[in-house]
């Protein structure tokens, strides 16, 4: 579920490079949730710090990784680094770049 940011509480948005504040890596959001939607079992494991379920979850692809990540956004921050992010899935969601936000592709039915 995509939502659009300026409808919630996010702070980040769909395109938006972004940097793991606890993990040190960099990425780029391509699916917001407005709230943790993943399993208990998930959140038990996974989520060491015990961040909010009520608050913004992200959907990230990570750089130079082949994987994505699901993240709190109590643990992302925006990359101001400019660097563009490199992942398998990157050309499949977006089109480019502009104005420092990568720009979603269009879905076609």
């Amino acid at each position: 579920m995509v939502v659009d940011s300026d409808s919630t509480s996010a702070r980040l948005r769909v395109g938006q490079p972004v940097h793991h504040k606890l993990f040190d890596y960099r990425g780029v959001i391509f699916d917001v949730d407005a709230t943790f939607q993943g399993s208990e079992d998930w959140y038990q494991f996974m989520a060491r710090s015990r961040p909010p379920k009520d608050k913004p979850w992200y959907h990230v692809l990570v750089h130079g990784a082949e994987h994505t990540t699901y993240v709190a956004e109590q643990n992302l921050e925006p990359d101001l680094t400019g660097a563009p992010v490199e992942h398998p899935l990157l050309n499949d969601l977006f089109t480019g770049q502009q104005n420092g936000l990568y720009q979603r592709r269009q879905r076609m039915n």
